[in-house]
């Protein structure tokens, strides 16, 4: 039917992923726009549809002559990967799960990289779990960045009403003002940009976020970074032709890019661009990816483990993030 293909990384088998998955593989919403497959333990994903109240059949899947995988509606298809001991309970923090979500990912990035999928979508993850495995990655960010050879890519959060890319993500507060400078500023503008033009099909109107309140008010605030960090970025963009303005007050910035004057926001750190996406609607956020070889999406929340395994969880994120993923993959 043309629809791409999208592996679906299991998470961290004690969270909510395998539930969400199942719940979002339970709508025929989704089989309207892509073919997805789930990339984990059977059993576990059969545990999932279970207490996400399913009725859909759970079926091993394997890779076709010609290196593609079969997901037909109708079944929640699942590539084995991640074995998932019997007795891992829901709700804990746990070193096996921690590897069976980073195996997870590793089968669904070789999978992407050979074109036997199209994209990938990943379930949340325990990034503590992943440490106590002893996989040292901040996240599914920079560990999908290591396993496809990208030595720099940025987050973007994708909702209905707004997008923001990160020039820091996974680092302090006093780190991530130590790392900003403007080749990092300008790159993080040049990849937010390339991706829009796909999927918009034009020029993105983009507004730079400041670091300190009021964009340091002409040095009041802060020891002018604005000046030294973030103008020089701003400055070679227009030259170059881009429709970018900056840096602004990161708060009036916002209230303007959800008003619509601009089609994305470039945020200093994490919980700058975090903060104000998630007050959107969590449910409703998709991260993405940008500058990687392959197509990647992922919800925009955790691995709840305070409600994993109570049938509690919202799908609503997964349904998102293999929207965008497709959407990314019939952009080019």
């Amino acid at each position: 039917m043309g629809e791409a293909t999208i592996a679906i990384t299991m998470g961290d088998p004690s969270g909510i992923g395998p539930e969400i998955i199942a719940k979002a593989l339970s709508s025929r919403e989704v089989w309207g726009f892509c073919r997805p497959v789930a990339v984990g333990d059977v059993d576990r994903m059969r545990e999932g549809a279970r207490i996400a109240g399913s009725s859909l059949p759970v079926e091993q899947v394997t890779l076709s002559a010609d290196g593609r995988i079969d997901a037909r509606p109708g079944a929640i298809s699942v590539l084995q990967a991640g074995d998932v001991p019997p007795d891992l309970p829901f709700g804990m923090i746990d070193a096996r799960g921690g590897e069976a979500a980073y195996q997870c990912v590793v089968s669904a990035v070789r999978l992407a990289r050979a074109g036997s999928v199209d994209a990938i979508c990943t379930a949340p993850l325990s990034k503590e779990a992943l440490h106590a495995a002893g996989h040292k990655y901040p996240g599914h960010t920079e560990l999908i960045a290591h396993l496809t050879g990208t030595p720099e890519v940025s987050m973007m959060l994708v909702s209905p009403k707004l997008r923001v890319i990160h020039v820091t993500t996974h680092i302090g507060l006093v780190d991530a003002i130590a790392k900003i400078e403007p080749g990092l500023v300008f790159r993080t503008i040049e990849r937010g940009r390339l991706a829009l033009l796909r999927t918009l099909g034009r020029e993105p109107r983009i507004g730079v976020c400041a670091i300190n309140p009021h964009a340091g008010e002409n040095g009041l605030f802060g020891y002018g970074e604005e000046a030294v960090k973030i103008a020089p970025a701003v400055a070679e963009a227009v030259a170059k032709g881009y429709d970018v303005s900056g840096p602004l007050a990161a708060d009036t910035l916002f209230f303007r890019a959800v008003r619509g004057d601009f089609d994305l926001v470039v945020a200093m750190y994490h919980d700058q661009g975090h903060g104000p996406v998630k007050v959107l609607g969590i449910e409703d956020g998709v991260n993405t990816t940008v500058g990687l070889p392959i197509v990647r999406t992922s919800v925009d929340h955790g691995t709840a483990f305070d409600i994993a395994g109570q049938g509690k969880a919202d799908a609503r994120s997964m349904i998102s993030a293999l929207h965008q993923a497709a959407i990314l993959c019939r952009a080019g």
